[in-house]
């Protein structure tokens, strides 16, 4: 039985010492996040071009409740973020505010839902960091833990043993602990850069589509505001 303990990855586990334990807990528990995170964002895969495309093409032609009704069909932060900016929109228009005060309203809709979005995309993402951080001082901390252990059973042996190899294997069990919370907190690192990449460039794409849609929706205003003082005058 001692012998099945001693091998393999449970026997480095037990060599290593408790310190490294907690570093397999927080590799479970990043493992689990980075699963979670790579299956949510996912979502930001669909292409938004082909919407803020057609969209644009709605308001031009003063179909503002199609372009709505398009954006409440499409899946996606961005659909449901211009979704929330046209509905704003198209209940201001019918209470007849102020065209700067229903771009001002738009806006603030869509900066509103915005940063709901990305604070659910950057769910959990601070355990990654954490993670990244935590598990190589863990392993660092570990090491000189094991290496004072070494060396005080050394000066305890000393002249009963061959001093180099008690050393030597001392210092080899005491990197484990070095070794496997570099193990864990690389791919953490690199998750977490990843996944703040991925959420980065969706908020610029978000601030785009934004920008786009208050640009339409202050042209179709101020067409509106023409054909009314044209109506007007003649």
């Amino acid at each position: 039985m001692d012998r099945i303990l001693d091998s393999g990855a449970l026997g480095l586990m037990r060599q290593g010492g408790l310190f490294m334990w907690p570093i397999l807990i927080m590799g479970v528990i990043a493992a689990g996040v980075m699963i979670e995170r790579f299956r949510s964002l996912k979502m930001l895969r669909t292409d938004s071009s082909r919407l803020r495309r057609e969209v644009l093409e709605l308001l031009q032609q003063d179909r503002v409740e199609e372009a709505l009704q398009l954006c409440d069909r499409e899946q996606g932060p961005v659909a449901a973020i211009l979704s929330a900016g046209l509905r704003k929109f198209l209940v201001l228009d019918r209470l007849d505010y102020d065209p700067a005060k229903i771009e001002e309203q738009v806006v603030k809709s869509m900066d509103d839902y915005g940063v709901h979005v990305t604070a659910a995309l950057e769910k959990h993402l601070p355990i990654l960091a954490t993670v990244s951080s935590a598990a190589p001082t863990l392993g660092f901390l570990g090491t000189v833990a094991g290496m004072i252990t070494s060396f005080r059973d050394i000066v305890a042996q000393m002249g009963e043993t061959n001093i180099v190899e008690a050393a030597a294997d001392g210092i080899s069990v005491a990197l484990l602990t070095t070794a496997f919370g570099l193990i864990v907190g690389l791919p953490a690192f690199v998750a977490f850069n990843y996944f703040s990449g991925v959420i980065n460039a969706f908020v610029l794409e978000v601030e785009e589509s934004a920008t786009e849609l208050i640009e339409a929706v202050t042209l179709q205003m101020a067409l509106e505001k023409r054909e009314a003082v044209s109506a007007e005058s003649t």
